[in-house]
């Protein structure tokens, strides 16, 4: 009704083109095309199609209703991209974008709120094998249990090389994570940590690590030629930190949905299921083709990710350990 009113001012002349497009809010292309459906059809001419002819590619109702009841009887409370991993495991061929719209449009998920701005994140490293990142998250994983998991993974690719639980973080589960490493890849270039109790010795509270006076795990790593490299802050772990928050969103329910409760039984489901799915949809490639790792040779890897003590051998060729004479 609008466009006739101003139609009408414009075929007598009164006012240009581009003034009858202005007071319309278009282009004068967009005019000049109204115009001649107008002239054409009528006002039928002008209402648009869309709105009243369903799409072909449109997903039928059934689809729809599949997804949601799916989605709300075994995956109630799962995030949209952790749930479309597993729609696609089970055989589903739509896209991302389809399966958020229509989880929202239902109520089931909530849209995510904009994110402000952030400071420009540090370049990953170019190369597999040139920074690995070690962390661990205590967290309650299973209903009434908490366990530490222990994640080892490339700063270059966002791979995982090494996850499991332990009862709790320290040396021993550092070693074996490092271990997990080089026995499959190699030895890499350095390690980026917090400043951990078994990583560093800090002799001031927040302060800065001591970086010759070394912990067991620290000796470790410069007897193989590794460079350890502290983190001093949360935000300097950032890609930790974030493979940690989705491993918290995810791991407990898909636990809980393959009825997992004990620590064995979870930590071969990471191994066998959970980690090659999280490295085939989260990893990236590196910025270059090649390695950084390389080969072990020459050493024994038991002789060195191992706690060592000096001890002086007494007069009847004893050493004393732990309230022990060997």
């Amino acid at each position: 009704m609008r466009f006739e009113e101003v139609y009408g001012i414009w075929s007598k002349r009164n006012i240009t083109q581009e003034e009858a497009a202005r007071m319309l809010g278009v282009c004068d292309r967009t005019f000049r095309r109204y115009v001649d459906r107008y002239e054409d059809e009528g006002l039928e001419g002008l209402v648009d199609k869309r709105l009243t002819q369903a799409s072909s590619r449109r997903a039928p109702v059934d689809e729809v209703m599949a997804l949601v009841e799916q989605y709300k009887s075994r995956y109630m409370g799962w995030n949209v991209k952790h749930f479309y991993s597993w729609y696609r495991r089970d055989g589903g061929i739509r896209s991302y974008s389809w399966v958020k719209k229509e989880l929202q449009s239902a109520g089931l998920v909530s849209k995510a709120k904009k994110k402000g701005t952030h400071r420009k994140k540090r370049e990953p490293s170019p190369l597999p094998g040139m920074m690995l990142h070690q962390d661990g998250s205590d967290h309650e994983w299973v209903e009434g249990k908490k366990w530490d998991l222990i994640v080892t993974m490339d700063d270059a690719t966002n791979e995982h090389y090494s996850m499991f639980f332990v009862e709790e973080e320290g040396t021993a589960s550092s070693f074996r994570g490092i271990r997990d490493v080089i026995e499959k890849h190699g030895l890499f270039s350095s390690l980026y940590t917090d400043r951990g109790s078994h990583y560093w010795n800090t002799p001031e509270a927040g302060g800065k690590v001591d970086k010759q006076n070394l912990t067991q795990f620290g000796r470790a790593m410069r007897q193989l030629g590794i460079e350890m490299i502290p983190a001093y802050s949360p935000e300097a772990r950032g890609r930790s930190e974030r493979a940690f928050q989705t491993h918290q969103e995810r791991l407990p329910k898909e636990l809980s949905l393959k009825g997992i409760t004990t620590m064995e039984a979870a930590n071969r489901y990471i191994e066998e299921v959970y980690m090659l799915a999280f490295n085939a949809e989260l990893s990236h490639p590196a910025a270059l083709e090649g390695s950084a790792f390389v080969p072990m040779v020459g050493l024994n890897i038991d002789d060195i990710l191992c706690e060592q003590y000096d001890r002086t051998v007494q007069a009847d060729n004893c050493v004393q350990f732990e309230n022990m004479r060997l």
